[in-house]
This record gives C-alpha cells, structure tokens and sequence, in this order.
C-alpha cells in the first residue's frame, strides 16, 4: 500500500480560484474509491491517496488530464509518494496513529 501526496495546479485560469477544478478531481477520486481502488482525504494544499502503486499512478494521471479537458492548456503535478514494503499495515490512519502514541508517551 502506497500513500501519494498530489496537487494539481491549472495554469491560465480565467480567475485565482481553482475551486470548480479541485471539484472535477474530487469527483474522479469518488469514482475510484467507489470502486474499492482507493482511499483518499482532500486536504486544503492537496489531496492525499492510499492504494496499489500502480493504481495510483492511473488516478494521478486521470487527474492531471481533467484541467484539459475542461480546456486549459498548461497544467503542473506535484506528487509525493511513501511507498513502505517492509510492513502491511502501512496506511494512512496508521502513521497518524503512530504519532499519536509517541505523544502519549511522556
């Protein structure tokens, strides 16, 4: 299980809001986690996925496509990727766990 950090910046909006292209994208991710492919969180700064590599760099793509579509011509991607193999359980709510235990610690 892979965690991406992405963020999906349009480029020659008519406005400063990206708000209606966060929504197209939020609703690509639906489809996906309807799907049983994915989890995901909408963050203020980007939205973070959890799921199969592979699968995620399908999504990832699909997302990037959808400022296009809607017609604009220049789009930049930030991704960021955890990818741990050394345990199953790595999962979003479980690093947030762990951090939570190490501050009940003292």
């Amino acid at each position: 299980m892979a965690i991406v950090d992405v963020t999906i910046i349009p480029i020659g909006t008519d406005t400063p809001s990206v708000s209606k292209f966060v929504a197209d994208i939020q609703r690509i991710l639906i489809k996906w986690s309807e799907e049983g492919k994915i989890t995901y969180e909408l963050t203020p700064m980007s939205t973070l996925i959890e799921g199969e590599l592979s699968t995620l760099f399908e999504v990832v793509k699909e997302m990037h496509e959808s400022p296009f579509i809607k017609g604009i011509e220049r789009v930049a991607t930030n991704i960021r990727i955890d990818d741990r193999r050394d345990r199953n359980d790595h999962s979003m709510q479980n690093k947030l766990a762990s951090v939570q235990h190490h501050l009940l610690e003292q």
